[in-house]
């Protein structure tokens, strides 16, 4: 691609232009030339109302032409009448309407004439209409008899056609027409028979000239029907008898021919109307038919059967038709036949040529036609002399003229002319003989530019005779380069190396000529959409951002366009400005389904365009289903079908049946069956007694469809149930009664009208059933015994049958709380904390009802350590009723306690058993409850502690250790000293480091073993440190202060140590403590356990924890959620108790361990 660069500016031009052969050999008017017409004259009416009219005849030619003109075949002289304007240099002229202009009607030819020869345009005709009238006659009354034919004539003037010709009365009202009275094409009105009330003196002929803006009235004429002369009383039976002799077969009135034949001859192409009217009584009835083929292949009646239309006949419309007039009393026929014919057509006509000297040429000329067209010459408008026709170098027949060995006086105009009865047409062709030196036409200097990729074309456009010879060459090098016929270099795929100077070199036997043209190359614009087809949700937006390149020379002229599927986006030009253009963005920001289409991005310079484009897809629920169809419809099933809707752009993966019925439950919609996406159709089940009508959803990856229409309704006649009721229970109720309820069925499973349950039972060891029908879904029976086994059945029925014969179940009669406690009552205490209850189980008989579990209870009674009775405060735990021992935890050591088993039903709990006093035995003490630093020496200091807050048995002695310690891992070795006297609460160490820091450890000890450590730190003084004076510091409330703000910091931080870390796990003592392990642990394994809860039923949570870990000495290991069964908030299934564990609100929470085997410690 490239442009054009002339000296007075730069012309930009898409050259995409190829010249033919033709235009190459076209000739300049520069170079002397035959003349040639270039405007025809066209056949013209010259109006009346017309203020002039022009008659066109232009021409060119070297030297420029003469015009003359012909009418009717002789010379007529323009400048013979002052109303005609001839204009200068052309053969057009224009005659003024001054009145009478009749006389310029007839055939008119333009010749245009130069010395080289004579053009001749085709004849043409000027016709100048008068304006058309009716003759002024006086029309005479027509009197004419009942059941005669009859024809009023309207004979109409001669006018420009179309012709409309309409009949009508004094009040311009149209006269009706039909089978028996009607118009011919030539304007007639034609009576098949006439009736009395044809009878009028108002019959006007109308005929309208459109072209002539004219309608012309014919003088009213009058009809007079009269009855037959025989009689003249409508009433005389002499009447009938007239009328029978007026009766007789059709007569045809047009085709107005002595036979029953003729012939119509028609144009091709235009309309052929066959036509027969005829007369009659009764009113003939009019058929048509071909003759030659049997039947009628084309065409069309009008004028009520009497006229037969075949439009824009062809020469397979030719042959033979028949019409065929009938009634009661016979019929006549009418045949046509038909010829169509044409006008003349060129087949081949003569073309012009340009020749040089010593050439020859042949101009062919034939036309068709029917009939035949005759062909004529002309030479320059005349026919040829005989010295033409007798040369020795021309040849002339009917179709074809050659000459051979030109000479430059051989050019001429040559006309060829074919005539037949339809018409004339006219061909004619310049020989133009010529001998000149190459003419350029493509100016010299040319600048072309042209783009990367792109074709480029130079162009040497000449003329010269005879044929020359042209190249090209680039940087004046030798190579040639070849151009095509017309002289144009074509570059198809133009490099950066094409860029350069040419020059094109034409030349021929008469002479040489060139030129130069400059050609230089641009890169290519580039085009980018991203992103690339995207699937945008509707509602949501989307983004096209066009990336562009283009040649730095062309930037200025660089602009951007979007298009939609083709057509081009303009700013506002969107519904309400939804699509937003700015500069390379298009943005939609609530896309429509309508935007969905292919958007191109269009990036154009001055010399190439580039373009991309991206599909955006539409993504949206379907559209609803359409047209639901029943079909195949049955009392238990029917055929759903229906279309489906558009997908829009997402898969339908999905149907959903949805159904409605009138009689329960009315414009409630309610799923009845999911199918895959490519259904269309389905079978549905049907009950009975509902009045259906579905509707269809379709769904797809972007949600849910509109519900369909809803379809016609169909209802399935009632029947007797299909099912029973179902989940049949014993419910609790008062003592000697049994509650007996059910699920009652769905309204949609009623199946019919009137539905009743029948109930039946009966105790199991009796024979006879009772029975009794409800309408409700629950029967109490009344005075039953307490807890007995009964058989029951409970079925359907309504008023068209009963259910099918229902199950048999089993119930039980009310229950009673059992009359029994558990018996054999022992606790065996297996460490200071836990013990393990026995009982023996309640006869069955005993427990009137479903046994549900046992539940222990037990209580501390006093501490074995002061002999204090303590508030009870009870505890219990439930087990399940296969049961017969449990384990009892969470108690303190050294303590009595009373312990009670009972058993519980649904019903409630039963008498407690006989009340167990039991003893747990000493554990290991608690810390003991302080441990203090006295009388700090440089070597030696005082020890004092206090009792265990929970000693958990007699304390027998206990343990102090000290080691010393620093900032780093250097640890000393761990000191014992063994105090045997439990009532010595202070001891003093001696023998330590001078200002050395140590940590002290104080533990209380009982016959089970010693308890956790309580632990202190201190610094002992250096030598000659004044321990007066360290009192002394230690009085001031400064120092007081500042103490408390390190004690404070120092808390602070070993909260967050004692989460990560075991207290005392730097320090060896740990590894001792690892050796000695709580001697009141032990393993407990595979025992089953129920809920323990404190008085506030608030769950408690276990976690076992060795000695090594910081949990008070008298905290027990046990966890009550170990020990009991099942969930004991509520009655279970299997009769297990909703239970509570009353227990000390000073107990911590015990982490679970999420295990049923607990492990304990137990001494070594």
């Amino acid at each position: 691609m490239e442009m054009s660069l002339n000296t007075k500016g730069i012309t930009v031009c898409l050259l995409l232009f190829v010249l033919s052969l033709a235009a190459a050999t076209e000739i300049p008017l520069s170079v002397p030339q035959l003349p040639t017409i270039t405007e025809q004259p066209t056949d013209q009416v010259a109006f009346p109302f017309d203020e002039e009219f022009t008659i066109k005849c232009e021409a060119k030619g070297n030297p420029h032409p003469n015009f003359t003109w012909k009418k009717d075949g002789k010379l007529f002289d323009l400048r013979g009448d002052p109303r005609i304007l001839m204009s200068n240099n052309s053969g057009t002229f224009v005659v003024r309407n001054r009145g009478n202009i009749s006389m310029f009607q007839g055939r008119y030819r333009c010749n245009a004439s130069n010395e080289l020869g004579t053009a001749m345009s085709e004849e043409i005709a000027l016709v100048v209409p008068g304006i058309p009238k009716f003759p002024k006659e006086k029309i005479d009354p027509i009197e004419v008899e009942h059941g005669d034919a009859m024809v009023l004539h309207c004979n109409p003037p001669k006018g420009i056609p179309p012709l409309h010709i309409y009949w009508m009365n004094i009040d311009l009202q149209h006269i009706p027409q039909d089978e028996r009275v009607s118009m011919s094409l030539k304007g007639d009105l034609f009576f098949a028979n006439v009736e009395e009330n044809d009878s009028r003196s108002d019959y006007c002929c109308f005929a309208a000239f459109p072209r002539l803006r004219t309608i012309v009235q014919k003088m009213p004429m009058t009809l007079t029907v009269t009855r037959s002369k025989h009689t003249n009383d409508s009433s005389s039976p002499n009447t009938a008898k007239a009328n029978l002799i007026k009766e007789r077969k059709p007569k045809l009135l047009i085709p107005v021919s002595s036979g029953h034949s003729s012939e119509v001859t028609v144009m091709k192409g235009s309309d052929i109307f066959l036509e027969c009217i005829a007369e009659g009584l009764p009113t003939p009835h009019l058929i048509w038919r071909r003759v030659d083929r049997g039947r009628l292949d084309r065409g069309v009646t009008e004028n009520f059967g009497k006229i037969l239309k075949i439009e824009q006949a062809a020469a397979d419309d030719a042959g033979l038709y028949e019409c065929i007039a009938k009634n009661a009393l016979g019929e006549t026929k009418h045949q046509f036949t038909v010829g169509v014919e044409e006008p003349p057509t060129w087949v081949m006509k003569p073309k012009s040529g340009v020749y040089g000297i010593g050439e020859s040429f042949v101009l062919l000329c034939q036309a068709i036609g029917y009939p035949e067209p005759t062909i004529k010459w002309k030479v320059n408008g005349m026919p040829p002399d005989e010295t033409e026709i007798k040369s020795n170098r021309a040849a002339f027949s009917t179709r074809e003229i050659s000459v051979t060995d030109l000479e430059l006086q051989d050019s001429a105009v040559y006309q060829c002319e074919a005539t037949n009865k339809h018409g004339t047409i006219l061909a004619t062709a310049n020989i133009d003989v010529l001998n000149i030196p190459p003419e350029m036409l493509t100016p010299d200097g040319e600048e072309y530019v042209a783009v990367v990729g792109y074709p480029s074309h130079l162009y040497c456009q000449f003329f010269a005779v005879p044929s020359p010879d042209v190249s090209w060459t680039k940087d004046y090098s030798m190579q040639h380069l070849n151009p095509d016929q017309n002289g144009t270099l074509e570059i198809r795929v133009t490099r950066k190396e094409d860029a350069g100077s040419y020059t094109c070199l034409v030349k021929n036997s008469a002479g040489r000529r060139a030129i130069t043209a400059t050609l230089t190359v641009r890169n290519a614009t580039r085009i980018s959409v991203l992103p690339k087809n995207p699937q945008v949700l509707k509602s949501h937006s989307v983004l096209l951002k066009c990336h562009s390149e283009c040649d730095s020379h062309l930037k200025h002229h660089f602009k951007i366009s979007w298009r939609k599927d083709g057509e081009e986006l303009l700013k506002n030009d969107t519904e309400d400005g939804r699509i937003i253009m700015e500069m390379d963005t298009l943005f939609i920001p609530n896309v429509e389904l309508e935007d969905q289409g292919v958007y191109t991005c269009v990036g154009t310079t001055s010399l190439d365009s580039a373009t991309d484009d991206s599909r955006i897809t539409v993504l949206y629920v379907p559209d609803p289903p359409e047209d639901l169809r029943l079909s195949e419809k049955r009392d238990r099933n029917v055929r759903l079908s229906w279309n489906a809707g558009s997908s829009n752009n997402s898969p339908i993966n999905e149907s959903i049946v949805e159904f409605e019925e009138n009689r329960w439950e009315p414009r409630k919609w309610q799923e009845l069956i999911r199918l895959p996406g490519n259904d269309t159709t389905v079978v549905l089940p049907l009950a009975p007694y509902v009045n259906y009508q579905y509707r269809v959803i379709s769904v797809n990856a972007v949600g849910r469809s509109q519900p369909s229409e809803p379809s016609e309704r169909y209802e399935t006649p009632p029947a007797a149930p299909d099912k029973n009721p179902e989940n049949i229970r014993i419910e609790a109720s008062e003592p000697h009664e049994m509650n007996m309820t059910w699920e009652p069925l769905k309204p949609i499973e009623q199946n019919g009208p009137g539905l009743e349950y029948k109930v039946t039972w009966r105790q199991q060891d009796n024979a006879e059933w009772d029975e009794e029908t409800v309408k409700k879904h629950f029967l109490v029976l009344k005075n039953t015994p307490t807890f007995v086994p009964y058989d029951i059945k409970v079925q359907a029925v309504n008023n068209f049958g009963s259910g099918p014969e229902p199950n048999i179940i089993t119930g039980y009669s009310s229950e009673d709380i059992p009359e029994a406690a558990p018996s054999n009552v022992i606790v065996h205490a297996i460490n200071s904390t836990l013990a393990k209850a026995i009982w023996s189980t309640i006869p069955k008989d005993r427990v009137r009802g479903h046994l549900r579990g046992y539940k222990v209870s037990w209580w501390k009674i006093r501490s074995r350590l002061d002999g204090k009775s303590r508030h009870p405060e009870k505890h219990f735990l439930t087990f399940n009723a296969d049961r017969n021992d449990g384990m009892i935890p969470g108690l303190e050591p050294f303590s009595e306690y009373h312990l009670t088993v009972l058993a519980f039903n649904s019903k409630g709990a039963g008498p407690e058993s006989p009340t167990y006093t039991f003893q747990t035995p000493e554990g290991v003490p608690e810390k003991p409850h302080f441990l203090k630093i006295l009388n700090l020496d440089k070597d030696s200091v005082t020890l004092s502690w206090g009792l265990p807050k929970k000693p958990n048995g007699i304390v027998s002695g206990y343990i102090l250790q000290y080691q010393r310690i620093n900032e780093t891992d250097d640890i000393g070795p761990l000191h014992e000293i063994n105090i045997t006297n439990p009532s010595s609460f202070s001891f003093r160490l001696s023998n330590l480091s001078i200002s050395t820091k140590y940590k002290f450890y104080a533990r209380a000890c009982t016959v089970q073993g010693c308890g956790k450590a309580i632990t202190e730190e201190a610094v002992t003084i250096s030598e000659g440190t004044s321990i007066g004076i360290y009192e002394r510091i230690s009085t001031q409330g400064w120092f007081i202060g500042l103490m408390a703000a390190i004690a404070l910091l120092t808390l602070l931080l070993l909260t967050v140590c004692f989460v990560k870390r075991n207290k005392g796990g730097k320090y060896s003592v740990k590894e001792k403590e690892d050796l000695h392990p709580d001697p009141e642990g032990q393993s407990i394994k595979d025992e089953i356990f129920g809920e323990y809860s404190d008085s506030d039923e608030k769950p408690l949570k276990g976690s076992l924890r060795s000695l090594n870990m910081d949990i008070k000495g008298a905290e027990s290991a046990d966890s009550l959620v170990d020990y009991g069964d099942g969930d004991h908030r509520m009655f279970n299934e299997d009769g297990s108790f909703i239970g509570a564990y009353t227990g000390c609100k000073e107990k911590a929470s015990i982490e679970s361990i999420g295990s049923s085997t607990a492990t304990f410690p137990l001494h070594a």
